[in-house]
Formats: structure tokens, C-alpha cells, sequence
């Protein structure tokens, strides 16, 4: 089996130390080891090898973020990448049927397809404030469908996904018998008072993933997990003893830490206050830009998806904006969409009003260019 290549992570990985203002970021700005907990508690950690599956004292923790589920539903892993890498491995064979949410995050799409499987796309749909095309859902499935794989909150619309919608995504999935892959990793980044909802609970074929990397600020640990049925943990299990065995015993003992309630709700309470004290700044430029970009407000995540008016690919975009002002955003392209793009306004508040500022001076640029 060869992989394709994964266009924006290799992007992001080439660039984002390489530019003075990175704003293709989907976080919160992460957490210092001194914001988290006093490093003097770090002490007495053995630096052994942790349980491969995570400790019953996290699986538990992370249990109980989710109802009806206790240690044996859980399996924590090296970031979510890693929980939905063994998860579609586990599920997914060549000539199976997949369906994706489109746009989304890459993996899942680019690793079905490497596998040989059959991928169609489940579109949200701008014009209705990106919301899931059901009907083109239940189009796509067909008795081969093995898995469905959805995204909430979004990435990149940071659109969160209605309750009624995702009772029809189940209520599909069970016509077939397909699985379900919920990718939760923005769950708790939302910019409103109501949460988004976990599918957990909703369906029986469900795998759900989420992590500590996106609304808890704590990428660096590299703590993800998969819940699932109990009785299919033992065989997802298998997948991980051949990638990366078992979680680091430092990122153990401070994922720990982060999930106790009180410290989750404090670290939650700390990104809903920067998305919602960074956003106005992202529609403040989008207005100033006189009709260039259009944006449906997002709903969660660091990240805003803008559609624009320019004849310049995505792609072209943001390598002149890379390249003449040292800013980094993501192309639309690498979600499959041209003449989009995604900003992330989670990180540095300056450096975020600066890369901004500087991407106007690129258009004034493009502009005259195209004046002349």
C-alpha cells in the first residue's frame, strides 16, 4: 500500500517554523507546562513505558466525557490523527464504500482512498450555512457503504452540525449497516453557550475520536483517544500495537492533569475567551476587503473558511502571500475546494492583526496588478 501524499500537512510542516506570522494554525494558542501545573509535580514520574492502551486512570477520565462509556470504551492514542489512522485501517478494505464530509480535514479521505476503497463525498453546503447535503447522503450509500466519517465542528468551516442532522446521518448509516467515525477533535471550542453534541450514544456502530490538540491547547502532548463499543476495543487495539505502542509517560501524567474537571473547565473556559475575543478581528478584515471574501461565521474551532473573488487559484494565493510577506494560511485546495481559503485566529493576537494586515497589502498589490 502507498499513500498519498498529505498535501497540507506537509505544507504546514515545510512552512509554519519557516514564516514570521503562521496563521494556518487550527488551535489555541497552547498552554505553557507552568499554565498547566507547577513542574515541581512532575517529579516522582517514572519514565517507563505506560500502559499501551493508556492508564485506567485517563481511559476513566476520558470516559467520563462521554455517557454510558467507562475505561474498556476507551483506547488513548498519539494525537487523534493516530485514533482515526487505526480506526479506518480497522474498518476500511479495498473495495469498500466510504463516505467523507466534504470539506474536511484530509486524512480520512486521502488514507480510504489509499487503501483502495470507493470514497464519495457527504457535501455542507455554503449556501445553507454549511450544512450536511443529506439527501446526497442517502444517495451515496449503498449496501458496500462500510463507514461514514463526519467531521463536528468542522474543519475548516468550524460549522457545528444540528441534532436533527446528525439523527439522519445515524438513521442512514443504520439502513446499510455502515459504521459511523466521528472526528470531535473541536468539541469544547465553541464560540457560543451551546455545545456541540457528541454522536456518542446515538448509534451502535460508532467509533467517536477526539483529543487534547485543538480546544484544550495542548497539541505538544500528543494525546488523542478513540471510544468505542467495548467489544471492538480489543481489536482496535491490535492496530496500535504496530504504530506507535503506547503514549508518552510524561504526556500521560499531564493529559491527566488537563481532564481532571476543574482544570478542563478552566482550560475550555481560556479558548472559548480567545476564540471569541480573536474572531471580530478576522470579520473586522473581511469587511474592510470591500466584497474580496465572504465568510459564514464560525461556530467553532480557531478557524475561519472565506470564500473569494479572484481569478488566482488558492494554491498561487498563499504562496505569493508566503513568499512576498512571509504569512501562512491554508489553500482551499487542500481541502478540495479552490478560491477558498482557512485562517486560523486562535494563536498570537498581534501576530494575528499583523499577518492580516500584511495579506491586504499583497491584495492592494493584486489590485493594481490587475488594473494594469
Amino acid at each position: 500500500m502507498r499513500f498519498e501524499t498529505f498535501r497540507m500537512e506537509r505544507m504546514q510542516s515545510v512552512w509554519e517554523n519557516r514564516v514570521r506570522y503562521n496563521l494556518s494554525e487550527s488551535g489555541v494558542k497552547p498552554l505553557t507546562l507552568g499554565e498547566l501545573l507547577d513542574p515541581s509535580e512532575l517529579g516522582d514520574t517514572t519514565l517507563g513505558y505506560p500502559q499501551t492502551s493508556g492508564s485506567e486512570e485517563l481511559r476513566t477520565l476520558v470516559s467520563d466525557l462521554y455517557p454510558g462509556s467507562d475505561a474498556a470504551n476507551v483506547i488513548v492514542t498519539t494525537g487523534a490523527a493516530e485514533a482515526n489512522f487505526i480506526s479506518v485501517l480497522n474498518l476500511v478494505e479495498a473495495g469498500d464504500e466510504v463516505v467523507v464530509m466534504f470539506p474536511n480535514y484530509m486524512q480520512i479521505w486521502g488514507l480510504a482512498r489509499s487503501l483502495k476503497a470507493n470514497v464519495k463525498p457527504l457535501h455542507l453546503r455554503e449556501e445553507n450555512n454549511w450544512r450536511p447535503d443529506l439527501d446526497e447522503l442517502a444517495s451515496a450509500v449503498s449496501d458496500k457503504t462500510r463507514l461514514i466519517a463526519i467531521c463536528n465542528p468542522n474543519n475548516p468551516t468550524g460549522a457545528m452540525i444540528g441534532d436533527d442532522d446528525l439523527r439522519e446521518i445515524c438513521k442512514v448509516a443504520g439502513k446499510v449497516g455502515a459504521w459511523i467515525l466521528a472526528d470531535e477533535v473541536y468539541q469544547g471550542a465553541e464560540l457560543g453557550d451551546e455545545p456541540s453534541a457528541t454522536l456518542w450514544g446515538w448509534y451502535d456502530r460508532l467509533l467517536v475520536t477526539c483529543g487534547l490538540s485543538k480546544a484544550y491547547g495542548l497539541p505538544g502532548l500528543r494525546i488523542g483517544w478513540v471510544v468505542g463499543p467495548a467489544d471492538h476495543m480489543e481489536e482496535l487495539w491490535s492496530y496500535k500495537d504496530y504504530t506507535t505502542i503506547g503514549p508518552g509517560a510524561l504526556s500521560e501524567k499531564l493529559a491527566r492533569v488537563a481532564l481532571e474537571p476543574k482544570k478542563r473547565h478552566q482550560i475550555l473556559e481560556r479558548t472559548r475567551s480567545i476564540l471569541r475575543g480573536q474572531l471580530p478581528i478576522v470579520e473586522q478584515w473581511v469587511e474592510e476587503q470591500r466584497g474580496l471574501f465572504f465568510m459564514v461565521k464560525p461556530r467553532a474551532g480557531a478557524i475561519a473558511y472565506l470564500r473569494y473573488q479572484m481569478e488566482l487559484s488558492s494554491t498561487d494565493l498563499i504562496t505569493r502571500l508566503r513568499e512576498e510577506k512571509s504569512v501562512l494560511v491554508v489553500p482551499g485546495d487542500h481541502f478540495g475546494m479552490d478560491h477558498y481559503i482557512r485562517i486560523g485566529y486562535g494563536y498570537d493576537r498581534e501576530v494575528l492583526k499583523k499577518g492580516l494586515d500584511l495579506f491586504s497589502e499583497l491584495l492592494e498589490t493584486i489590485r493594481s496588478e490587475v488594473a494594469t
